[in-house]
């Protein structure tokens, strides 16, 4: 049976506002398509993973406590998260996870919390605690061969800035700043994004999307997805589009 292998990072660290629902989001709709899902997940203190095993790694939301805690052991493996992203592995990073893998995040007190260096970004949160980018947040991407509305949660502090290949426009919301034209980081494999939701139990065509890259890059074969009953999430999807692009004023 083909196979695709997911990478959960510290599960137990970031996980802000149902981020775990994309791995089980991943999962269901891999395996009603006839493929094996295995998950694995890593944090503080278990064996080094080889990351370039995998086909998804992703990473959730967290506070600045948290980042801060997790950034040492996260540096560790700067190179060999590098090279699987060299090498085509998907990331689907969400919030916290998405500046960590940037230049650094500094901190409301000036601290500076070292990041991946993955990408040129950074990111730095705004001095007023009380003053953060929340609520919906719609926008609209372009991957495959069209364009699509995505639909998320954002809840940031945080200011990234050196955006030069954005997940998308924004609709409805604020995005990488207050009141940005874009939000979010996307490459060929990498989404790296400020929607919680979770994001994909939101947009099936972006999960779907995400496992046909895997596969096809796994198997060196174009694939067809059997079509899934996504008529319960399109509903709410409409509902909500409704609610927040047609309506408003």
């Amino acid at each position: 049976m083909k196979e695709l292998k997911i990478l959960y990072l510290y599960p137990d660290i970031l996980d802000l506002y149902g981020d775990i629902g994309n791995i089980k989001i991943l999962k269901y709709r891999i395996e009603q398509r006839g493929y094996k899902a295995t998950v694995d997940s890593y944090s503080i203190n278990d064996p080094k993973p080889n990351f370039r095993s995998y086909d998804i790694i992703f990473a959730g939301g967290g506070a600045d406590n948290e980042q801060q805690i997790l950034a040492e052991d996260l540096i560790k493996y700067k190179d060999e998260i590098k090279q699987a992203k060299d090498a085509g592995v998907y990331f689907l990073l969400i919030c916290g996870a998405y500046q960590l893998f940037g230049k650094y995040y500094k901190g409301v007190e000036g601290n500076i919390i070292p990041g991946l260096e993955v990408f040129d970004y950074y990111t730095e949160a705004n001095p007023d605690r009380n003053q953060r980018c929340i609520g919906n947040i719609i926008i609209e991407s372009s991957f495959g061969n069209s364009k699509t509305k995505i639909i998320g949660f954002e809840n940031h502090g945080g200011q990234t800035y050196g955006i030069e290949t954005p997940f998308g426009k924004v609709l409805y919301g604020n995005g990488n700043k207050f009141g940005d034209e874009f939000e979010g980081f996307m490459e060929e494999n990498v989404i790296a994004t400020y929607l919680h939701g979770p994001l994909l139990s939101k947009n099936p065509e972006l999960t779907d999307y995400i496992i046909r890259y895997c596969l096809k890059r796994k198997y060196n074969e174009e694939v067809i997805l059997d079509p899934l009953n996504d008529e319960l999430e399109n509903k709410c999807r409409l509902q909500l589009f409704e609610r927040f692009l047609y309506n408003k004023k």
